[in-house]
């Protein structure tokens, strides 16, 4: 398994981190912190404010996610850096030789009518 196919599966995971954690915020200062008695100072579960870790946790996620695909930008141009193009190397170039034909083919009168003076539309 490669480097980036890690920082994919991590991307992933903290993206559907991230959905879950912003669809549990409640834009209008309800959400999760109301619906435990909606005090601002009440402990659950270690935590004195859930809005506050509901943000803290956002914006970490957040940030965890642009390092992620910063590093895997730097993997994915890591494998694929020293790669060279093979006319730069001259090595093993295969040419077609190019192939004109002996005999060129008489031209062909135009088909239809063939009278100059006829026109169309006149």
């Amino acid at each position: 398994m490669s480097t980036f196919t890690i920082f994919l599966i991590l991307i992933i995971i903290v993206c559907l981190l991230l959905v879950l954690v912003i669809m549990v915020q409640n834009p209008k200062g309800g959400g999760l912190s109301s619906s435990f008695g909606g005090g601002g100072t009440q402990v659950v579960g270690g935590v004195k404010k859930t809005s506050d870790f509901l943000d803290k946790s956002t914006w970490t996620l957040a940030t965890l996610l642009i390092v992620l695909i910063l590093l895997s930008n730097v993997s994915l141009k890591g494998n694929y850096g020293n790669a060279d193009s093979k006319l730069l190397q001259g090595d093993d170039i295969e040419t077609v030789p190019e192939t004109v034909p002996e005999e060129v083919p008489e031209q062909l009168p135009p088909a239809g009518n063939t009278n100059p003076t006829d026109t169309i539309g006149g």
